[in-house]
């Protein structure tokens, strides 16, 4: 998750100016970073922390840093003279003729690792047309941003005018006000779209910010643009915990209804992306436009896709391995490709990937981690859960149903199973009592 955060902070600095700025304290390491993150790193100063005795040296180094200077080691000879090569085996950067992709993130639409599913085609096809709603809710890590990249990438190669919205990117002050993100909403669209910006004259009237949002849009932006838009919405579960929640999905909701019978709203194409985990993990939730339009369900790998996704990293795996690798993580589109990853790129052997799977400190322990503490005081969940492993598939059914949206679980008729090998192993261990 620390690598993803990186990546994305040196993108946007190379495409702002150089904002925001990396800052990179070595805690008492020596070693030298390993790829991808030397990458990212390597070219830019440190700074360097060994003990408590360093700690006010440090403080300054990073408040001089935050005004603007440099961290202060910068040179290669200055770097050459900290680290140092230790015995453990880096992770060598791919190789040209092969490269390899670190998993985690949304992956580029021309990855050469982008494994199809049926779901891709239903989403195409369904973007091919005009006044569409797309929803894509999944658990974590399936894929879905990825899948939003592609509608994007046709909608862009078809002539739409797109404007991509990650609400990951909305600040603190947004989501504790409700005029200041309604209006930031649209200001964010019209920026997109590159249109004159209109929302003083909008905002002067005396009506509610969804209605303001609407009459901007239907009667400003849409008709300046003349042609078909593509709202592209990710992660709007950063939402789902705000006062206005219901406002602006029910918003969503009355423009995929108004094409019906208001002809500028066919213009507007709507395909939006949300995980199913805070919705199942934080109670009720008004899902009005949840359950219209075509609704894409991400399913896991199949075995024959685990195979072309492991032929297309070198082959690691041989056909026994890719078996064990089916039950240890049942297809999961993220634990699969991070296994094949590690065991091709040379940082773990097949035998100890599997051996140490279900670690805290092991191949995928941020990911376990992140689910067990997604339970914490859920005393409902993490008794289902522990039923569900121990073999008793009593368990209720919504507890159940919860499970299942969160990704933990899997539902085979009125069979409930813990979704992998590796989940059911880490949560025996873990859940304990």
């Amino acid at each position: 998750m620390v690598a993803a955060e990186i990546a994305k902070a040196y993108h946007l600095t190379k495409s702002q100016d150089g904002r925001p700025r990396i800052l990179p304290v070595r805690l008492a390491y020596r070693e030298p970073f390993q790829y991808p993150l030397s990458a990212y790193l390597d070219a830019i100063s440190w700074a360097f922390w060994q003990g408590p005795d360093d700690t006010p040296r440090l403080i300054t180094e990073i408040m001089k840093a935050v005004s603007g200077d440099a961290l202060p080691i910068g040179t290669m000879e200055d770097k050459s003279g900290l680290v140092q090569t230790g015995t453990t085996l880096p992770l060598l950067p791919p190789s040209a003729s092969a490269p390899l992709e670190t998993p985690g993130g949304t992956i580029d639409p021309q990855s050469a690792f982008y494994i199809e599913r049926p779901s891709d085609h239903v989403a195409l096809a369904a973007i091919e047309r005009q006044g569409v709603t797309i929803g894509i809710q999944a658990p974590r890590q399936m894929g879905k941003s990825s899948l939003l990249m592609r509608i994007v990438d046709a909608a862009t190669r078809q002539g739409k005018r797109v404007a991509l919205l990650d609400f990951q990117l909305f600040e603190k002050a947004a989501l504790t006000d409700a005029n200041t993100f309604f209006r930031q909403f649209c200001s964010w669209i019209t920026l997109e779209v590159d249109v004159e910006d209109r929302l003083d004259d909008y905002w002067q009237a005396p009506l509610g910010n969804t209605q303001r949002c609407t009459r901007y849009m239907g009667r400003h932006l849409l008709p300046k643009l003349g042609s078909s838009l593509v709202l592209a919405l990710d992660e709007v579960e950063t939402i789902f915990d705000t006062d206005f929640r219901d406002d602006f999905f029910g918003m969503l909701r009355s423009w995929h209804n108004s094409r019906a019978s208001t002809p500028i709203w066919k213009q507007l194409d709507l395909a939006f992306v949300s995980s199913t985990e805070p919705y199942q993990l934080i109670g009720n939730l008004n899902q009005s436009p949840f359950n219209v339009g075509t609704q894409i369900e991400l399913m896991d790998f199949t075995p024959e896709q685990v195979a072309d996704l492991n032929h297309r990293h070198g082959a690691p795996l041989h056909s026994d391995q890719i078996q064990e690798c089916m039950v240890l993580f049942g297809g999961q589109p993220y634990l699969v490709r991070r296994a094949l990853y590690l065991v091709a790129s040379g940082r773990m052997s097949a035998a100890d990937l599997f051996t140490h799977a279900a670690d805290d400190d092991g191949p995928f322990g941020d990911h376990l981690r992140y689910h067990f503490f997604r339970l914490h005081d859920r005393e409902d969940l993490i008794q289902g859960l522990r039923q569900i492993i121990r073999g008793n598939t009593g368990a209720d059914e919504r507890v159940a149903y919860r499970l299942h949206s969160a990704g933990l679980v899997r539902i085979e008729g009125r069979t409930v199973l813990p979704r992998c090998r590796l989940y059911a192993d880490y949560f025996r261990e873990h859940l304990r009592g």
